[in-house]
């Protein structure tokens, strides 16, 4: 155990060393995000408010439909203005002592507004939907959800996206997976898939309760020496789904229970990732059947990376986010407002 923890210590330094050699990620640099965040507070906000206008016109340069799609895909209230004065100010809206993140990451569209505004933030692995409407990070994908207004936030950690160099014939014909373990599905799938030949699975936290499934961290470029990734939920959404789905391997997951802005719930089984039972039962079948079927692999790869494609126009990206915030601040009644329509 002891040997197991130690070699993963030591393998860290070389993780960042092996990135920066191979280039195979758009790696998030905390020392970038960081410049780039406190940058942002250097800007006076009427600046931001004034340029709003003009950003929301970029429209035009972009496939209108598409962006309404996805702007009313994130944020679905309806008009509710009776519960204005039940939203906290955006006065009052400050870096909190914890999750600054989330507050770094929605402060870079909010600023763009005025702060006499009102809105609700609910930070944090959200699973249930808030009573009022509220800006948040994930929220279920089934009932109605319309409460919970999806933002991209946390966005350094979870919308990372590889180039990956290993073609699928390549890849070894097996599962691969390494998660912290604390919840009692994860722990379920282990149990069962621990010691599995076909798989490669383990626990990277430190739990007394379950140290017999302890394995080293392992970098995202070994990752990709594998034919399937096991992308499992664990508060909320798989946080590794975005850069698997990028790469030449197939994600591996039971039909989804959250979404974020990655849109989890747009996402098709068997055509952009495999799905197996939620109860696991059908694991080796599965993998069995892609690998003996590598022209369908092929396809839900093509089709995963397509999907992720969208992603990656930070303009539009951009401009989404923005109509998300207005069309939360028009439905509760405070607005439209010049040049914004």
């Amino acid at each position: 155990m002891v040997d197991r923890i130690d070699s993963s210590k030591r393998s860290k330094k070389l993780t960042k060393l092996r990135y920066s050699l191979w280039g195979l990620t758009q790696k998030n640099l905390k020392q970038v995000y960081y410049i780039v965040v406190f940058s942002r507070f250097l800007v006076p906000r009427f600046w931001s408010q004034f340029i709003l206008r003009f950003k929301l016109k970029r429209i035009q340069a972009f496939d209108a439909d598409y962006v309404y799609e996805r702007v009313n895909y994130y944020n679905k209230l309806t008009e509710c203005s009776t519960i204005k004065d039940k939203l906290e100010s955006l006065k009052d809206y400050k870096l909190p002592e914890r999750q600054r993140v989330y507050y770094f990451d929605s402060y870079q569209y909010i600023r763009y507004f005025s702060f006499k505004k009102r809105a609700n933030f609910l930070f944090g692995d959200v699973t249930t939907v808030p009573d009022l409407p509220a800006f948040v990070k994930s929220r279920p994908i089934h009932g109605d959800n319309r409460n919970s207004v999806v933002l991209k936030l946390v966005k350094a950690r979870h919308f990372l996206f590889v180039n990956d160099p290993v073609p699928f014939a390549e890849k070894k014909d097996m599962l691969i997976g390494r998660s912290a373990v604390s919840q009692p599905h994860r722990q379920k799938f282990l149990e069962m898939y621990f010691d599995h030949p076909m798989c490669n699975v383990g626990q990277i936290n430190l739990n007394e309760d379950s140290h017999r499934w302890q394995l080293p961290k392992i970098t995202l470029r070994e990752h990709l020496n594998y034919k399937f990734i096991l992308c499992l939920e664990g508060n909320d959404v798989a946080t590794n789904l975005k850069w698997v789905m990028s790469s030449n391997s197939l994600a591996v997951m039971p039909k989804p229970i959250y979404e974020t802005w990655f849109m989890e719930g747009k996402l098709i089984p068997d055509y952009h990732y495999v799905e197996i039972k939620s109860d696991y039962s059908d694991l080796q079948e599965r993998l069995s059947y892609y690998i003996e079927h590598e022209d369908e692999a092929l396809q839900i790869i093509q089709n995963a990376n397509n999907y992720v494609k969208q992603f990656k126009n930070k303009k539009r990206e951009s401009l989404i986010s923005l109509m998300v915030i207005k069309k939360y601040f028009d439905m509760t009644g405070q607005g439209p407002f010049a040049g914004a329509n």
